[in-house]
């Protein structure tokens, strides 16, 4: 509780007490990688023969755009597995995503070459760089083919962008390693990081994810360490009662919860019950429709009419199983 105490002066020092939602926006269920021992994608990669059999259609993608515009959702990153779209297309529905939803965005979408990286430029905000995990010899063992010194070469290619890091609790990690991510952190000059509590995907290798203060741990030291780093914090519908320590722990968002899925469920109530607890104030809802001219919106758009009409389907789905009260 010291910890979090310290932690929690530190943040409000820096930060005003408010916290968002960030959203994951995926392309696609598809990597052509598909090797890392934690991810669901590595129980999908033999099912899955074809990138193209995997992808999501645009006007899903541009759809959950313009949700993130009216829940107060910030797109944490536009995502998917590796080789998901050829480079072209995969610029394209960013540049769309970046025009839906109102502002850049950031992206996640592996290693980039430096001059792919300089097409997407106009319309990104930041770079990740799905790290993971910062013990090198653990990195190699539960990402064997997706090694740090490409990402770290495209952070340093990234001048001009905002850089960040994902970073999964629970692979193995010892608290000693805190100090290689710190000094990552400083070295690579980055902007914000992402932890996630890992979650056990059946048919990977782990059945079991961190436990709290593990967890709070590494947020905690992170946010004193760093007190002016963006820190994202990934919870799951069974972490939501951790929520207030997390916030305590100097995180400016959270992540990863399914709020599609889940939305005005009990799950999504006691994350905002958690939130007053921690004295923030939630600048995103999830429980709560807004009051939208949804039409109107669609119809500024700068798109052709027929992905509009597909957007208004797509939105309709969205927004009845979302009006929907769950016990």
């Amino acid at each position: 509780m010291d910890l979090l105490e310290k932690a929690n002066r530190v943040y409000l020092d820096n930060f005003k007490p408010e916290i968002w939602f960030g959203r994951c926006i995926f392309l696609s269920w598809y990597c052509d990688v598909g090797t890392c021992k934690f991810c669901f994608r590595s129980t999908q990669k033999s099912r899955i023969k074809h990138a193209e059999n995997a992808r999501r259609s645009i006007s899903s993608i541009l759809t959950e755009a313009l949700l993130c515009k009216n829940f107060g959702w910030r797109i944490e990153f536009l995502t998917g597995g590796y080789r998901i779209f050829p480079i072209d297309d995969l610029v394209n529905i960013t540049k769309l995503v970046s025009e839906v939803y109102g502002e850049k965005i950031w992206l996640n979408l592996g290693v980039l070459e430096k001059q792919d990286l300089e097409k997407f430029r106009p319309y990104i905000e930041g770079i990740v760089a799905s790290i993971e995990t910062i013990d090198e010899d653990l990195h190699n063992t539960v990402c064997p083919n997706k090694p740090i010194k490409p990402y770290v070469e495209m952070l340093k290619n990234s001048r001009g962008l905002k850089k960040s890091i994902t970073i999964v609790i629970g692979l193995g990690e010892k608290k000693e390693d805190i100090k290689l991510l710190h000094d990552f952190i400083a070295k690579n000059k980055l902007d914000r990081i992402t932890f996630y509590a890992l979650r056990p995907i059946a048919g990977t290798i782990y059945t079991k994810g961190p436990s709290t203060e593990d967890y709070l741990y590494w947020i905690a030291e992170t946010r004193i360490k760093f007190p002016k780093l963006e820190i994202i914090a990934g919870t799951s519908a069974t972490r939501v009662n951790e929520i207030d320590l997390v916030l305590k722990a100097g995180a400016n968002a959270i992540t990863k919860f399914p709020a599609t899925k889940m939305f005005n469920s009990n799950e999504a109530r006691i994350i905002e019950e958690k939130i007053r607890k921690a004295n923030r104030t939630f600048t995103s809802t999830l429980t709560k429709l807004p009051k939208v001219n949804w039409n109107k919106q669609i119809d500024k758009l700068k798109l052709d009419n027929n992905l509009k009409d597909q957007i208004r389907l797509k939105l309709n789905e969205y927004l009845e199983v979302m009006g929907r009260l769950r016990n």
